[in-house]
C-alpha cells in the first residue's frame, strides 16, 4: 500500500492558518495595528473602506524594515520577537507567532511599503494569494504602510459569511478601541470611506477614555490604584448610578494587551454587590501589570484569553481594590447610618485651632416698650411695611355696621338671589358605582404577577408582563410600518450621553424610532437630544429603553430592514411592559385580558414564551 500522508503546500497551510487568525476584517485591523505598535510608532493612521471589505490600510512612522525583513515578514512562522522556546514566557510585545501577515496575504491582495530611517529609498512588495507578484524600490517616508484589499477574494464562502457593513464596521471600531486605550502615548487617527471617525491625540489613560466615549464619561469614572508584588492595578470603574444594561464599556488590559476574563469580571461584579440595579452591568477600564513569566498568552489564536499563575489572589486583590476606591470616593454607602457628610472636617482645617463662639446681645431691646416708638435705625428698613398685630381689646370694632348692612334694602338685590341650583337627581353615570361593581369582577390579580379570568370551558391564567409585551409589540409594529404613532412633546428636550459608536448605531434605526413616536433633535458625536417620546413611554423610561435597544442591536446584529424593525419593536416592548409586582386596577386587568386576545398571535410573547395557560373544568375536577 502506498503512503497516504503528505505535507500540505504552503498556500493551503496559509489558508488554514488564516481561518484561525482572520475571522473578519476586524481581525486584520487588530493584527496590523499591533504590528505598528511593536514597530515603536508615535503616530498610527487607520484607513478603512466599505467596512474593511474593500480596503484596510495602516500607516505608521515606526522603525520600518530592511529589504530582507520586508520579504521574510510574509513567510510562515517568521518573527523578530522570539528566538528560543524560553522567550515564550517573557513576551512583552503584541505579535510573536509570525502567522499574521502570511495568513492575511493568503486571502487578500496585500501591498507593503516600508523604509528605515537611515535608508534613502524604501521597499515595495505586492502579494496576491501568497504569491509575490512584484518587489521594487520605491520612495516612501520613514515607517511602514500596509494595504489589504479585497479580503477573502479567493474564498467566496468565507466572504459570504460576513455581515452588513454597519455590523463589520462596529467590530472594527471595537478592535480600534481596545488597541488605542492600551496605548495613550501614541496618536491614532481612523477614517472610514474618506470621513474622519476618530482623532485621538497623545494623552493619559483617563483622557483617552474620555476622547473615545465622550466628554460626559469623565464625571462617571472613579480611579482605582494598588501596587503589590504580584500585580499592579490601575484604571477606572464607573459609578454605580451610570451602570448600563449592556456590557459595552468593560475592558481588561494585562501588560497593555486587551483580554477577556469571566473570572476577573466576576471579581468586579462582586465589588459592586448591592450597589447596582437589577440586570445592570458596571463600566470598567482596568489595567493590570504582571510579570510576563506568571501568565500564558498563547492559549488562544486571537490571544484574548490569558492563563494566570495565581488567579485566586488576583481575584481577591482586584475585588478589594475596587471596594476601597468606591468607599474612598464616597460612592459606596458607609456603615454609620447616622453620619452626616456635611459634618466631616475638611482636610485643610485639620491643623487649625478651634474658635470660641461669640454671643451678640442687643442692649437696647425692651419687650415692654411700645412698638410705635421703636426706631428701626435703618433707613432701608423703613421702606418695608410694618405688619403689627392689633390689640385684642378692639375686637368689638369688627362688628361695627354689620347689623345695618344685613338689614339694608340692598341685600334684596345681591347676586345670590339669582342663583339657580341643579337638580340633585342623577340620571346616569359614565362609570358604575362601587356598589354595583362589587361581586361582578371578571378578573382577579394573583400575587401581582398573574391575571386570572374565566372562559366558557374553565379558567385562564395570564402572565401580565408577557401579555403586555405582546400587546405593545403588535402596537409598535403597526406604528412603525404605518408611521401613525402618537408623540407627546417634552417641555424641555431630553439630553442623553452616548459614545460615538452608540450614536452611529442609533442613526441606523432613527427612522423606525421616529415612526414609533420619538422626535430627535441633533445627534452629535457624544450626545443626542429628544424633543418628543411615544405616548406609551414615560420620560424616566427613555434612557433605560435606549440602552436596552442598543444592547439588543449589538447582540443580535440584524442585517435586513424587516429584522431590524422587528427587533426594535421587541426591544421597546420588553423595556416598557408592566413589570411583575405592579398592582393593577380591575379595569386595567380587564383591558389587559381583552387586548391580549385581540392580538393576532396572543399565545406567545415576541420571544416565543407562553403568555397564558388554560385550566378546563375537567382538569380542575381531577384535582378533587
Amino acid at each position: 500500500m502506498s503512503d497516504i500522508i503528505q505535507l500540505l503546500p504552503d498556500h493551503v497551510a496559509n489558508q488554514i492558518a488564516a481561518g484561525e487568525v482572520v475571522q473578519r476584517p476586524a481581525s486584520v485591523v487588530k493584527e496590523l495595528l499591533e504590528n505598528a505598535i511593536d514597530a515603536q510608532s508615535n503616530y498610527v493612521k487607520l484607513i478603512v473602506k466599505e467596512a474593511g471589505k474593500t480596503l484596510i490600510q495602516v500607516i505608521d512612522d515606526g522603525v520600518g524594515m530592511s529589504v530582507t525583513d520586508a520579504r521574510l515578514s510574509f513567510e510562515r512562522h517568521a518573527t523578530s520577537k522570539i528566538k528560543a522556546a524560553e522567550d515564550l514566557f517573557q513576551i512583552d510585545t503584541k505579535g510573536f507567532r509570525g502567522e499574521a501577515l502570511a495568513s492575511i496575504a493568503a486571502i487578500a491582495h496585500v501591498e507593503l511599503k516600508t523604509k528605515q530611517e537611515n535608508d534613502e529609498v524604501g521597499t515595495e512588495i505586492k502579494i496576491e494569494g501568497s504569491e509575490v507578484t512584484s518587489q521594487e524600490i520605491c520612495v516612501t517616508p520613514k515607517g511602514t504602510s500596509i494595504s489589504v484589499k479585497n479580503l477573502f477574494y479567493n474564498i467566496p464562502a468565507r466572504r459570504n459569511f460576513l455581515k452588513s457593513n454597519a455590523v463589520e464596521l462596529r467590530h472594527i471600531i471595537d478592535e480600534f478601541h481596545r488597541v488605542t486605550m492600551a496605548h495613550p502615548g501614541i496618536r491614532f487617527d481612523m477614517y472610514h470611506n474618506g470621513s474622519e471617525v476618530f482623532n485621538l491625540p497623545v494623552t493619559n489613560h483617563r483622557q483617552r477614555i474620555v476622547n473615545i466615549f465622550g466628554g460626559k464619561t469623565n464625571e462617571k469614572l472613579v480611579p482605582i490604584k494598588e501596587e503589590t508584588d504580584l500585580v499592579t492595578i490601575g484604571g477606572f470603574v464607573g459609578k454605580p448610578e451610570y451602570a448600563k444594561r449592556s456590557r459595552g464599556e468593560q475592558f481588561f488590559f494585562v501588560n497593555d494587551r486587551f483580554i477577556k476574563s469571566g473570572y476577573l469580571n466576576h471579581a468586579v461584579n462582586a465589588a459592586f454587590e448591592g450597589l447596582l440595579k437589577d440586570k445592570a452591568h458596571p463600566s470598567y477600564f482596568i489595567y493590570l501589570q504582571v510579570d510576563p513569566k506568571s501568565i500564558d498568552i498563547n492559549i488562544h489564536p486571537t490571544k484574548t484569553e490569558i492563563k494566570f499563575e495565581d488567579e485566586h489572589a488576583l481575584y481577591a486583590m482586584l475585588r478589594s481594590t475596587i471596594k476601597h476606591s468606591l468607599g474612598q470616593f464616597n460612592v459606596a454607602p458607609v456603615l454609620d447610618f447616622n453620619r452626616d457628610a456635611s459634618m466631616d472636617t475638611p482636610y485643610e482645617y485639620k491643623s487649625k485651632m478651634a474658635q470660641l463662639p461669640k454671643i451678640e446681645v442687643d442692649q437696647n431691646f425692651n419687650p415692654f416698650k411700645d412698638d410705635k416708638k421703636i426706631d428701626t435705625g435703618s433707613s432701608s428698613d423703613k421702606n418695608y411695611k410694618s405688619f403689627k398685630k392689633e390689640s385684642a381689646g378692639s375686637w368689638e370694632n369688627l362688628y361695627v355696621g354689620l347689623e345695618s348692612e344685613m338689614t339694608s334694602p340692598k341685600s334684596t338685590d345681591n347676586e345670590f338671589s339669582s342663583v339657580e341650583f341643579e337638580s340633585a337627581e342623577v340620571t346616569g353615570s359614565l362609570f358604575e358605582t362601587e356598589d354595583k361593581k362589587i361581586g361582578h369582577h371578571t378578573t382577579y390579580q394573583l400575587k401581582r404577577k398573574y391575571i386570572v379570568t374565566t372562559i366558557k370551558s374553565g379558567m385562564v391564567v395570564i402572565n401580565q408582563n408577557r401579555a403586555h409585551q405582546r400587546i405593545l409589540y403588535e402596537e409598535l409594529l403597526r406604528n412603525i410600518t404605518m408611521a401613525s404613532a402618537v408623540s407627546q412633546q417634552l417641555l424641555f428636550p431630553l439630553t442623553l450621553s452616548f459614545s460615538k459608536t452608540e450614536v452611529a448605531l442609533l442613526e441606523t434605526v432613527k427612522e423606525q424610532l421616529e415612526n414609533t413616536g420619538f422626535i430627535f433633535g441633533e445627534l452629535s458625536l457624544g450626545e443626542i437630544k429628544i424633543k418628543a417620546i411615544p405616548s406609551v413611554v414615560s420620560e424616566k423610561e427613555v434612557a433605560t429603553l435606549l440602552e436596552q435597544l442598543l444592547s439588543d442591536l449589538e447582540n443580535e446584529v440584524p442585517d435586513t430592514g424587516f429584522s431590524q424593525t422587528d427587533l426594535l419593536a421587541r426591544s421597546i416592548a420588553k423595556s416598557i411592559a408592566v413589570r411583575t409586582g405592579v398592582e393593577l386596577a380591575p379595569e386595567q386587568q380587564q383591558y389587559m385580558a381583552n387586548s391580549l386576545f385581540a392580538c393576532t398571535e396572543p399565545t406567545v410573547t415576541p420571544d416565543n414564551k407562553a403568555t397564558f395557560i388554560t385550566l378546563t373544568v375537567d382538569e380542575i375536577d381531577k384535582k378533587f
